[in-house]
């Protein structure tokens, strides 16, 4: 299994950064999601990846690149349904539990219900939900569902979405860890104290390898995910999408809280976007399992319980 990227595969991420740099700055992200979003999104073939011969491999450099922005949106979601040929919608996904928060509501078209055994297409304007006033991450408005009613069950394979999800998440995850590093470097090279940058400090420097550090051990992670999904017969599939999302997971929210430290009394700013990552990378950490539930996942296969 060769774990590098290849030529074409930099290409696409080389192009679908430089759309992304052209068109989401930070005023544009910090507006939100619309359909406005989608529909340029779309336009660039986010969505329509699998359905256009891409491999897994290949759609993970693509959301590497999203999560590097800090896209808002249901982006996991629209890619599954892209995958699934359902049509030009928005979708919007939740696992089935004691507690359903929706994301983005009132945009989407659809949404898709996931459990163990089945995936639930339900329309979401039948939904009886409270908006939270107070989201963990501020672009993305979240409600909550009373009751589930009935959907349609559609042919997916409930297993496969989830790998397939765990495995998009932790793309974007590691998107953020890699811009909390680009933007921890860049504000220590600028910011002067004592006469000199802060980038001189040696406590700096350690922050900021540790940084590059844990970013460059989840990519690994995540890319070997990314290659397990199209290769689903080799062995420990599901451990190498555990630890994809445990590694990017941990690596998006460890990142984002020492850029905020770099940063100091400016990283706690609405102005300074900083802050949008590490609460995007919080909230991600609650897509496809929590590092929690990947890593009993991956304590039950090491006890020979899976």
């Amino acid at each position: 299994m060769d774990l590098e990227l290849d030529d074409d595969q930099r290409a696409l991420g080389d192009g679908i950064a430089a759309v992304l740099g052209g068109r989401f700055d930070s005023d544009r992200i910090r507006a939100g999601f619309d359909r406005t979003m989608y529909d340029e999104l779309a336009a660039a073939g986010v969505f329509s990846l699998r359905a256009d011969g891409f491999a897994w491999a290949d759609t993970v450099v693509v959301f590497e690149q999203l999560g590097r922005h800090c896209v808002p949106g249901p982006l996991v979601a629209c890619l599954l349904a892209g995958d699934l040929g359902v049509g030009d919608v928005v979708a919007g996904l939740v696992e089935r539990g004691p507690d359903i928060w929706v994301e983005h509501l009132a945009v989407i078209d659809t949404l898709f219900v996931l459990d163990e055994q089945s995936v639930v297409r339900v329309d979401p304007r039948a939904l009886q939900a409270d908006v939270s006033p107070w989201p963990l991450d501020p672009i993305s408005p979240v409600a909550r569902v009373r009751e589930l009613p009935d959907g349609e069950s559609i042919d997916a394979d409930a297993q496969q979405w989830y790998r397939a999800g765990a495995v998009l998440t932790a793309s974007l995850q590691l998107g953020l860890a890699q811009r909390c590093t680009e933007l921890a470097v860049d504000y220590a090279k600028e910011r002067v104290q004592f006469d000199r940058p802060i980038a001189s400090f040696q406590a700096i420097k350690h922050l900021c390898a540790d940084m590059l550090t844990r970013t460059e051990v989840a990519r690994a992670a995540v890319y070997a995910a990314g290659a397990h999904l199209d290769a689903p017969g080799l062995a420990g599939v599901d451990s190498s999408v555990s630890i994809a999302k445990v590694m990017a997971g941990e690596a998006a929210i460890a990142n984002g809280r020492a850029a905020t430290q770099i940063h100091g009394g400016m990283g706690f700013t609405w102005e300074v976007d900083v802050h949008l990552f590490l609460k995007r990378a919080w909230l991600l950490d609650t897509h496809f399992g929590t590092a929690d539930t990947h890593s009993d996942s991956m304590a039950a296969t090491l006890r020979g319980g899976v």
